[in-house]
């Protein structure tokens, strides 16, 4: 085929060719070819005519293709694949390929997305060795408050006056657990009280927004109980309406058994989880639900419940420091003794837990006996009700009915100060969590982890120096509580 040079046209009209510029000495041929029309169409069509008789043109059957269009080899690769096999198995005219020869898939988008980078890998390995350390942290020291915190939250702290003889409080010999006053004590008031009927009895009513702290004082200054509040964070309330709906929605799921509602602080049913210790049992052992196992086991896996634990556990460390040191130093001395042993919240001292399941939740005055004497229990209200109207608590020994919101955090001597609700008014919900230690862990652990009756079997000394100590146990455990002064001054 010849070629020759043709003009083109700008886009304002002038007529360019690179052959045809001034600079360039063009060859006579091409100067031909600019100053005449040179036409090859006849050129071309008798080429075309000579070159066919040579070859004398046809199309004979052997020379026709088999396939037509002819295939695309790229598409024979996807082809059928993987290839189809029979019922009976791998087809024998389509064997499988080799590995050799499989093609390998690629990996889908999604796939790729949820594969975890090398940066990803690394940052998820050094959240994990964080949260190994914090762990190891709490196991050692627990939450300690740093000075910043007392002095944000705890010396500006309006004080809830009584006059309260703490020393004069219900307890037993040793101080493990307390005692009931009266037999309807024991058996728990089941009269519902009104915040009228408390008033006119002589009860003082202290308001609250259940966010600022309140410490609740006895005659001599000593924090008895406080009113701890809630973080004033909104992902705070939202982990404890998230919560709220867990424990509604996993006990609704479940048909919980009778034994689980009686009991003498309310007419509801109370799940317990955690260690105890005594009822014939010679080391702690954890409580059986077996009958409940999955409630027990979604309750203590929830994260927003988990919190709320350890929220619970930095303000009694940041309110009781030497109480919350003496819980510290019993749990430190039975890990090191069962290590199989746990307690239902990694980041709390307390060993046991109590979710009281229903959706109107007030207990009847009672004290929970069993819980150590001079000890706390933290106590959260939860549900959606007008904590001005009802759900109340009321510390009969202190002669106090306090707004409880929900949320809330309170800590009380729960063993020692009677204590009920007011019910929430017809149409609104209410449920309460609750965290203590049973008074016999403590008792296990300072009988080097053995019973009394093994204690004086085996270590006679020991066992006189345990029991002549048990009439000062009393006042050494009231002397654990914090005074006012000591963070004021």
């Amino acid at each position: 085929m010849i070629w020759y040079p043709f003009t083109r046209k700008t886009r304002s009209g002038a007529e360019y060719s690179p052959l045809s510029l001034p600079r360039l000495t063009l060859p006579p041929l091409v100067t031909a070819f600019q100053a005449h029309t040179f036409d090859v169409a006849p050129l071309v069509a008798r080429a075309v005519a000579l070159e066919g008789d040579d070859q004398q043109d046809h199309e004979a059957e052997d020379d026709i293709d088999d396939e037509w269009p002819p295939r695309d080899p790229l598409n024979d690769i996807d082809e059928d694949w993987p290839p189809r096999t029979s019922s009976a198995g791998t087809d024998a005219a389509n064997p499988p390929p080799s590995s050799a020869t499989k093609r390998r898939r690629s990996p889908s988008f999604d796939e790729v997305k949820a594969k975890p980078t090398q940066q990803q890998k690394s940052t998820h390995a050094a959240n994990a060795r964080r949260a190994a350390k914090r762990a190891r942290q709490f196991a050692e020291v627990g939450h300690v408050a740093a000075p910043s915190t007392v002095e944000q939250y705890v010396s500006p702290a309006t004080p809830v006056q009584t006059q309260l003889y703490t020393s004069q409080l219900p307890h037993k010999l040793g101080a493990y657990s307390a005692k009931c006053s009266t037999h309807t004590e024991l058996l728990g008031s089941r009269v519902p009280r009104s915040l009228r009927e408390l008033l006119g009895r002589g009860f003082h009513l202290v308001k609250w927004d259940g966010i600022e702290p309140h410490p609740i004082l006895d005659r001599y200054g000593r924090i008895v109980a406080v009113l701890a509040g809630q973080p004033a964070r909104p992902d705070y309330h939202a982990a404890t309406v998230a919560a709220f709906k867990t424990i509604q929605t996993a006990s609704a799921k479940i048909r919980l058994p009778s034994h689980l509602s009686q009991h003498r602080r309310g007419l509801f049913a109370a799940l317990n989880v955690g260690l105890s210790y005594g009822q014939g049992h010679t080391v702690p052992k954890w409580l059986n639900n077996r009958d409940v196992q999955s409630l027990e086991d979604e309750l203590l896996a929830d994260p927003n419940i988990a919190r709320m634990a350890s929220f619970a556990d930095a303000a009694f460390a940041l309110w009781a420091p030497r109480l919350y040191d003496h819980y510290l130093q019993h749990n430190k001395d039975l890990a090191a003794e069962h290590p199989e042993l746990r307690r239902p919240f990694k980041k709390s001292v307390f060993s046991c837990a109590n979710f009281n399941l229903g959706i109107n939740v007030w207990t009847f005055k009672h004290r929970d006996v069993l819980n150590l004497a001079f000890g706390w229990c933290a106590v959260q209200a939860l549900g959606n009700f007008d904590h001005t109207q009802g759900g109340h608590i009321i510390l009969w020994d202190l002669n106090l009915v306090v707004e409880f919101p929900a949320g809330a955090l309170i800590l009380l001597p729960s063993a020692t100060v009677a204590h009920s609700n007011i019910p929430v008014a017809e149409g609104q919900e209410r449920t309460s969590f609750t965290q203590y230690t049973p008074g016999g862990i403590f008792r296990y652990v300072d009988q080097g982890f053995q019973t009394l009756g093994e204690l004086e079997e085996k270590k006679p000394e020991k066992y006189a120096e345990f029991m002549a100590g048990r009439a000062s146990r009393w006042e050494k455990g009231l002397s654990l509580l914090s005074t006012f002064d000591e963070f004021t001054v």
